[in-house]
Order: structure tokens, then C-alpha cells, then sequence
């Protein structure tokens, strides 16, 4: 076929690559559970593949969601990755729902065998496609406490996500989340209790892989009592073996027991099960084999956090990271930062004897069986018609409503601070700890005004200075009611999630003063530990459209709380902590 200019020619490409893929066998409107497999097809394709051909299998790197032209030199360097180094996975980046799967199509056209398609959908399809359902973080489903809901999520994921080509999901987060001042599990966990992360965890898992998606349980050995991002360095869990078993490798053992099919590692060092000097968990064979495989009968997959990261490789060469991750036993290398010499390190580790062919045989056998058990082998294409039927539907935007309304968690109401009285002198304070969102919580704001149109609102974010803060509180100074709404985002790489010193101060000053002051937390629970003098406390867990709505509806008594503190507050208030307000 011959190239042509423009957009045209991409879209004509496009309708091309999707009629091929209609032609062939399309997938069910109801898509089944994970599949036995299909050996045969697993021990031919195996016995085929040249060494090359293995260890292109081994290596998942991004993709986007979004358009693309033809003529993109990132698209070519993919599709020479897919289609020369015969790479086995993908990962989507983030975009639409059919622009993702236009491309997916394509490069499963160039693939000599089936491509794995993973995203990181840890609040469901939303989390990464634009228009599908999204569910509260972890943190909010453990405050509800539902397995219900944690099961209807996992299935609500796996039936979006399977729509637009994603067939494994790298969630569920298992980690125990018991140190507050975390920058980056924190409300992606389901909380601190490893009874209950374990209870929600299988729910989770449930629901996806009966509904055709492989799940990954993350960050094995567990990363939920560190303070340090392993996206920036390198964090140690000090944890003894007895602690380790209890806490972190419970909800593990859990997720095991009920068959999850892949783990991800984690990129932090565990002296009491390798006590080699910063010894990330990922290249540690004592961990991945020793642990995981032996002692705890793991055999599914194991997959790397991803290899651009500051906790390997500020240690480590890319081929050096590689090689010592082949040798700990992983099978799927994430997201290295050069794909094409990951693959030739592969290829000469085997070839220079450093790893026996043996051990890449037993990866890439793990790696067909899943493809195999998606059906990935009898059709590895999208129908296309298919994804407005199934992305986005009421029903399910419906239950993961339900599921925000759920979570939302009452901590503090003292001198009746709640529900808040429309026609009195209220004054809301919409705070982001982040550069450049000065906007964040006009949602709330516009919300509040439904219910109190002589609101005063001020806003804020981290470039804020304090003059203007100072003026904004001598302003609410004569107000009847005062409401913080705290904004700080939890993302990779910031090293923090906590909030602006000097919002901190402002709430402070103003819990001083004569009127209630309420703050809700649209993230972190933890917040509450620098201002425990405020009246009311609620927490919705996440910053989005419907948890600003549901805040408006709680402050002002128009919805019950029903959520329960999924996580200590030092000092303040015990895990399984939370009032109930009737309407």
C-alpha cells in the first residue's frame, strides 16, 4: 500500500486495518472468564521462536491512546519494535477510547504473535480512557468497606478495558498503606488493615477475571510503609520477617490464594529478605524466586515496575538492571528507557551463557499461557463497534456513583459545625497544594452556590502568596461559617502528597476564630493531623466532579455518611473511625 499525505491517509489506513479485524473472528458482546489456555498452541509457538524472537516477548513498552499521525517518527519507532524486535506487550499511556483502539489494531496487524496489552487502571477504565467509568480510588472502596462494590469495580474495569484492547489490568494496589506520611500508595490502597486490603483485594480480583481480564497484584514485596517515592530514589521497608509476613505479605498471600495471574515487583530494598546493600526487590533473586515463586507458589507472572525508574536507575545501567531482573526470575521487563537494547542484552545473556535458554523458555511459556487464555491467539483484534456499547454505560457510571456516595467519611462534627444553614454568612476556601490549579474546586464552589448563592468563595493554589491569603482571611473574619475544601494531588515523581505550609496556617488561624470551621479533604485522610482544632472533618478521597457534588450534598444534609477511616490517624482517631449524619 502506498503512503499518502495528511490525516486522510491515516484515517483510510485506519478503516483498513479495522475492516481486516472485523473480517476475522469477532470478540463476544459479553465477554467470558480467563480460559484454560490452549497448550498446544502455547508449546508450538514456543518451539518456533527464535532467541531473538523470546526475548522481544519479554519486553512491554507504552503506547498512546491519543491520535497519531502516519507520518510520526514515534509511531514508526513503535511499530519497528512490534513489528522488527518482536516485542510481547504494550502498555497504554492514556487517551480515547477509539483512537486508542485504532492504533491498538494496527500494531496487532504488525505483531508476528498476539501483542499483551496492559494499562494501570487502578479506578478502573477512567483512570486512563477518556468517557469510561471511573471508580473511587482504593483508599474510598476501603472506607466503604463493600466487597460488593470492590467486585462490581473489577468487572466494570474488566469489561471497559477488554472493549477498547487492554487484557491485563496493573491492579490492584495490595499494598498496606500504614505509613502516613507515604508520597506515593497512600489513597491507592485500600488501607492500613491487612485483613481487610486482602478481603477487598479478592473481590477485585474476582470480578475482572471473570470477566476476561488478567489483574496484577502490586507492589510486591509491599511498598505501604515507606516516605520515599521509588519513581525519585530507592526506599528501604526496615520491617522484620515476622512484621513482613503479617502486614505486608498478607494481602499477597491472599491474592495468590485467589488466582491472581500476575504480580508486579516493587523498586525498594527489604533487608529482612535480602539484606544484600540496596538491593531492590525487583532484582533480588532471594525475592522474586526465592520468596515469591518457592515459598509462596507463585506461578503466574511476574512483571517489573517499570525500568525508567530513579529506584533502579540511579543504581543501575540499563543493561545491568536487565540482566540482574532476568537473573531474580521476572519474566515481563516494563517500560525499560531503551526497549531495543533491553532486547539485545536479552539476546546476549543467552548467547554468552549468562542466562541459560531454559530460563527465558520458562518466561515466555508464562507469557503465551496468558495470551493463550485471553483468546489472544484465536483474536487479538478490537470490534470496534462494539466500544460505545460497552464504555461509559449508565448502569455503570451509575454504580461507581454509588460507590463515591459510600466512601464519603464523616471524622469530625463538633458544636453541630454540620450540616452547614443556607441564608447565613458562609465562606468556602478552595486550596490546591499544586502549581497552577489556582481553579481547583470550582466544581464544589458552583455546587455550594446551588445551595447558597450569597456564598463568598476564595481561591488558591501553591503560587499563592501570602498577602493574598491574609487578605482572604480578614475578609471571612466576620463569617457564621467557614469550609476549607484541600486539594493536593497524589502523582509520581513529587515527592510529596501533603499540603501548602502556608494553607496549612490559614486553616489554623481561622479554627482560632469564633466560627465553626469544616475541612473536607478531596485526597489524603491524613491531612486532619496538622489542624485537629477544626469542628468538622470529611473526606472524599479524590478530587473529581462527583465527589465535589457529593461534598456539597453532605456539608449542606441532603446525603447520609456511611464511610469508615480506613487508616489510622495518629493522635486523633482509629482506623474504622466514622459518623453517621442522617438526612
Amino acid at each position: 500500500m502506498k503512503r499518502r499525505n495528511g490525516t486522510i491517509a491515516v484515517a483510510a489506513f485506519s478503516m483498513a486495518v479495522l475492516g481486516m479485524s472485523c473480517a476475522r473472528t469477532a470478540p463476544p458482546r459479553v465477554l467470558p472468564g480467563l480460559s484454560a489456555g490452549d497448550p498446544g498452541w502455547v508449546a508450538k509457538t514456543l518451539k518456533k521462536m527464535t532467541l531473538e524472537e523470546k526475548a522481544g516477548q519479554m519486553v512491554t513498552v507504552r503506547y498512546p491512546g491519543t491520535f497519531v499521525n502516519l507520518d510520526s517518527d514515534s509511531l514508526g519507532e513503535l511499530e519497528s519494535l512490534v513489528r522488527d524486535r518482536k516485542i510481547g506487550g504494550l502498555i497504554l499511556a492514556a487517551g480515547e477510547p477509539y483512537e486508542a483502539a485504532y492504533l491498538l489494531n494496527r500494531l496487532q496487524g504488525a505483531a508476528k504473535e498476539p501483542l499483551l496489552v496492559a494499562a494501570d487502571l487502578e479506578s478502573a477504565a477512567g483512570t486512563k480512557i477518556t468517557g469510561a467509568t471511573l471508580f473511587p480510588p482504593l483508599m474510598a472502596i476501603g472506607a466503604a468497606g463493600s466487597e460488593e462494590i470492590a467486585y462490581d469495580m473489577g468487572r466494570i474495569t474488566a469489561i471497559e478495558g477488554r472493549a477498547v484492547g487492554i487484557h491485563m489490568n496493573y491492579a490492584p494496589v495490595v499494598d498496606v498503606n500504614i505509613n502516613p506520611d507515604n508520597p506515593i500508595i497512600n489513597t491507592r490502597s485500600f488501607g492500613e488493615d491487612p485483613g481487610s486490603v486482602g478481603r477487598l483485594t479478592r473481590a477485585f480480583i474476582r470480578g475482572s477475571q471473570e470477566n476476561g481480564m488478567i489483574t496484577t497484584a502490586k507492589h510486591f514485596p509491599g511498598h505501604g510503609d515507606t516516605a520515599q517515592d521509588s519513581h525519585l530514589l530507592l526506599p528501604t521497608v526496615t520491617g522484620d520477617r515476622a512484621r513482613l509476613d503479617k502486614v505486608e505479605l498478607y494481602p499477597f498471600k491472599i491474592a495468590i490464594e485467589g488466582g491472581v495471574q500476575a504480580i508486579m515487583t516493587a523498586h525498594l530494598a527489604v533487608p529482612a529478605l535480602d539484606p544484600t546493600p540496596n538491593m531492590p526487590a525487583t532484582l533480588s533473586p532471594a525475592i522474586m524466586t526465592g520468596l515469591l515463586r518457592k515459598e509462596l507458589g507463585f506461578k503466574g507472572l511476574i512483571v517489573t515496575d517499570a525500568l525508567d525508574m530513579g529506584g533502579v536507575t540511579n543504581a543501575y545501567s540499563d543493561e545491568d538492571m536487565s540482566l540482574k531482573a532476568l537473573l531474580a526470575g521476572v519474566d515481563v521487563l516494563l517500560m525499560p528507557r531503551d526497549p531495543d537494547l533491553t532486547v539485545r542484552t536479552v539476546i546476549e545473556a543467552v548467547r554468552t551463557g549468562m542466562v541459560p535458554i531454559a530460563r527465558i523458555d520458562d518466561s515466555v511459556r508464562r507469557i503465551l499461557e496468558a495470551k493463550a487464555r485471553l483468546g489472544l491467539n484465536r483474536n487479538r483484534f478490537v470490534d470496534v463497534d462494539a466500544i460505545s456499547r460497552a464504555v461509559g454505560s449508565k448502569p455503570s457510571l451509575e454504580r461507581a456513583y454509588r460507590a463515591f456516595e459510600a466512601a464519603v467519611t464523616l471524622v469530625k462534627n463538633e458544636g453541630g459545625a454540620l450540616p452547614l444553614a443556607p441564608g447565613k454568612k458562609t465562606v468556602v476556601f478552595a486550596l490546591s497544594s499544586d502549581l497552577g490549579d489556582y481553579f481547583a474546586g470550582r466544581a464544589f464552589v458552583s455546587e455550594m452556590k446551588k445551595r447558597d448563592p450569597e456564598l463568598m468563595a476564595f481561591y488558591a493554589d501553591g503560587d499563592t502568596g501570602q498577602e493574598a491569603l491574609d487578605d482572604a482571611a480578614a475578609r471571612a473574619a466576620e463569617a457564621d461559617a467557614v469550609v476549607f475544601a484541600l486539594f493536593s494531588s497524589l502523582r509520581s515523581r513529587k515527592g510529596s502528597v501533603d499540603l501548602d505550609p502556608k494553607h496549612v496556617a490559614l486553616v489554623m488561624k481561622l479554627a482560632d476564630g469564633p466560627a465553626p470551621v469544616t475541612v473536607v479533604s478531596f485526597g489524603s485522610p491524613y491531612f486532619l493531623r496538622h489542624f485537629p482544632e477544626v469542628d468538622g472533618y470529611l473526606c472524599l478521597y479524590r478530587n473529581t466532579p462527583q465527589t465535589q457534588e457529593i461534598a456539597a450534598r453532605v456539608l449542606y444534609g441532603e446525603l447520609e455518611t456511611r464511610g469508615k477511616l480506613p487508616v489510622t490517624l495518629p493522635g486523633l482517631f482509629p482506623v474504622g473511625h466514622g459518623l453517621e449524619m442522617k438526612k
